[in-house]
């Protein structure tokens, strides 16, 4: 009996390389793989190039900003200051960067008076009235004016220096006696004020008088130890010679002090009530008018188009001195 016969499929000749060689194209070529790689680096380097623009752009925008605050840091901190000001304590005009003045910083009515000692209200009245107002509490060494019933002595105003300065209970410094304060307004929220001074009231100052509180500072264009230059304020002592205190940096940076008044970064000019300029280095009781310019730069210069850019802006204001002629 003959064996049995082994049935097996027959492949065509080469079947089996085509199959090898089908398995072997499942993949990448060399060539393939140069290409992608090629174009993930154009898309790469436009995506790079763009954000580096963008955060260039961002930068700029950044310190453009900065800039411009800086100046209108600088206007809004004089203005008020130089609008309010006293020109009956004189302002000294030191240079064509600094000038010292004296700033109001609160008013009052007076309650009561006790020799050297005077009593003050509280904030508000029991009818919603507004009597003590203080920007800044005022304390030793600060100024208060106190209007008189008469002008005698050549002022509306008598001026002491302050000696204290304290909150104190409505009870004593300012009681329903004094009519500025109703019987059942003692016990409520809020205090009044006590004022120590450095000498007694005249006979020309009574109940009821307004007062007014000033404080005496200086402002300049200073170079601060990282090299900037900066808006300063330094307080000053109220009476006689000027005696300052450690300087206080506001705002900057500003563009560096120049003799020339059209590229220094911060510009006092004076003037008086008919248009004429006063000299600075001086006191001057016809002060009318300031003019204030202010030019700042950044802190670094940024590579806008190949060319090298510091973003800087200047802004010029002229203020009319308020508190003329006490």
């Amino acid at each position: 009996m003959n064996g049995g016969v082994g049935l097996h499929s027959a492949r065509p000749p080469g079947s089996r390389h085509r199959s090898e060689q089908r398995q072997t194209r499942l993949g990448f070529t060399l060539l393939e793989l140069a290409i992608v790689c090629a174009i993930l680096g154009v898309v790469g380097s436009a995506i790079g190039l763009t954000l580096l623009r963008q955060q260039r752009f961002y930068r700029g925008a950044e310190e453009l900003v900065g800039a411009r605050e800086g100046v209108r840091d600088a206007i809004e901190i004089l203005s008020t200051d130089i609008r309010g000001m006293s020109i009956a304590d004189t302002a000294r005009l030191l240079a064509d960067s600094a000038v010292e003045i004296f700033a109001s910083i609160g008013s009052s009515v007076v309650c009561q008076i006790a020799g050297s000692e005077i009593g003050l209200p509280a904030g508000t009245s029991p009818r919603g009235n507004t009597l003590t107002a203080l920007l800044t509490q005022p304390d030793t060494g600060d100024l208060a004016l106190f209007l008189r019933d008469s002008a005698a002595g050549g002022s509306l105003w008598e001026r002491h220096r302050i000696a204290a300065f304290s909150a104190r209970s409505k009870a004593t410094t300012c009681p329903p006696s004094t009519g500025f304060a109703a019987a059942d307004d003692v016990d409520a929220t809020g205090t009044a004020f006590g004022v120590g001074l450095s000498d007694p009231l005249s006979e020309h100052v009574h109940p009821g008088a307004p007062v007014r509180f000033f404080r005496r500072g200086r402002y300049s264009l200073y170079r601060s130890s990282d090299g900037g230059w900066y808006l300063g304020y330094r307080r000053c002592n109220a009476l006689g010679p000027s005696v300052c205190g450690a300087i206080q940096p506001l705002s900057g940076p500003y563009r560096a002090y120049s003799s020339n008044p059209r590229s220094t970064g911060l510009l006092f000019e004076f003037f008086d009530g008919s248009g004429g300029r006063l000299p600075t280095g001086s006191f001057s009781l016809t002060l009318a008018r300031v003019d204030i310019t202010a030019r700042s730069e950044s802190r670094q210069s940024l590579m806008v188009e190949g060319r090298d850019w510091m973003p800087a802006d200047s802004a010029t204001v002229s203020i009319a001195v308020r508190n003329r002629g006490q």
